[in-house]
């Protein structure tokens, strides 16, 4: 791009970091090289200087300076219409700024090597452009359960912001190995990611660990074999459910990274017996909160059944049940 330019900050950009604007508006800008145009003064916003983490507002202007040419970005390709019915199938809530998703066990949320078919690569059977809906968080590719989606950028700032600051409730049901010592209570302990290349795990012998929390409650025990328990988490930290249970001596089933065998529960479905049963959010563009549960699927169910413990409405099995605060 040769010569200077200036642009308006849109509708749909409102309150966005300045290093996300530059990097819609100039995918092949890198890091280094934004860096050095804000420290250098050559992003301005409104006449003056700029910094990557600055919000900005509708419209102000970007003057932008003369950037190198670079290839368009290539187009996301069109949804087909089997993947489109099928994550349409999915839906849970939808209204004019929220989806929310019934996630299934093996659809990984994101792509990455080796993963060519995702939630993130359907999306565009809601709508492209500006109308592409847009993740606020994630579940690990064999979690299953409730995904939470905005419409506009505005609406992910909002629940971005709801997440970051605690206001979002979110109840896991997990069928865990072993008996808890407790039925229940509050894991408090520290996680960071540590172990050799491809066999990282999060725990609490980390140098960079962060502080993370899980309530707990029992929902139901099958002898000293497994139980069923409800687990909130009061932190985001990644794997804080899997890594927690391992650390209290109860994997959830089927989870071998973190420690679970086949030892006694061979007969059980395979899988991760974890799900994501109930969020409650502040609803970002209406009053009041929304609230949405998923059912769990049928290996979850089928390993309850097996296990003596079928799906009732037991105590702590609902997110009413639960305290506000642990």
């Amino acid at each position: 791009m040769s010569g200077v330019q200036h642009r308006e900050v849109g509708s749909s950009e409102d309150g966005m970091r300045f290093d996300r604007w530059a990097k819609k508006h100039f995918p092949a800008l890198g890091f280094v090289d934004l860096q050095r145009l804000l420290r250098s003064g050559q992003f301005r916003l409104d006449g003056k200087r700029v910094a990557a983490s600055d919000r900005i507002a509708r419209g102000q202007s970007v003057r932008v300076p003369p950037l190198a040419d670079a290839p368009p970005p290539r187009a996301k390709p069109p949804v087909g219409a089997r993947d489109a019915r099928f994550i349409r199938s999915l839906v849970l809530h939808e209204d004019d700024a929220v989806i929310v998703l019934d996630k299934p066990a093996g659809l990984a949320v994101q792509g990455g090597t080796g993963t060519e078919r995702h939630v993130d690569g359907m999306l565009g059977a809601f709508g492209e452009g500006e109308g592409r809906p847009r993740l606020v968080h994630r579940l690990d590719k064999d979690t299953s359960g409730l995904l939470v989606l905005a419409r506009t950028a505005p609406v992910a700032r909002a629940l971005m912001h709801a997440f970051q600051g605690h206001e979002v409730r979110k109840l896991y049901w997990a069928i865990v190995q072993g008996r808890p010592d407790r039925s229940e209570g509050v894991v408090d302990l520290r996680l960071g990611k540590a172990g050799p290349p491809g066999r990282e795990r999060m725990g609490p012998e980390a140098l960079d660990a962060k502080r993370a929390r899980t309530g707990f409650r029992v929902i139901a025990r099958a002898g000293g074999v497994a139980a069923w328990v409800g687990l909130l988490p009061l932190t985001g930290r990644t794997h804080q459910l899997r890594a927690h249970c391992a650390a209290v001596g109860t994997p959830i089933l089927g989870d071998a990274k973190y420690g679970a065998s086949r030892e006694g529960v061979d007969q059980l479905p395979q899988g991760l017996m974890l799900h994501a049963r109930a969020i409650d959010l502040p609803h970002p563009t209406r009053k009041g909160r929304l609230r949405v549960e998923a059912e769990p699927p049928k290996a979850f169910k089928e390993a309850l059944a097996f296990l003596g413990m079928p799906v009732e409405n037991l105590p702590f099995s609902r997110l009413d049940d639960w305290p506000d605060e642990l």
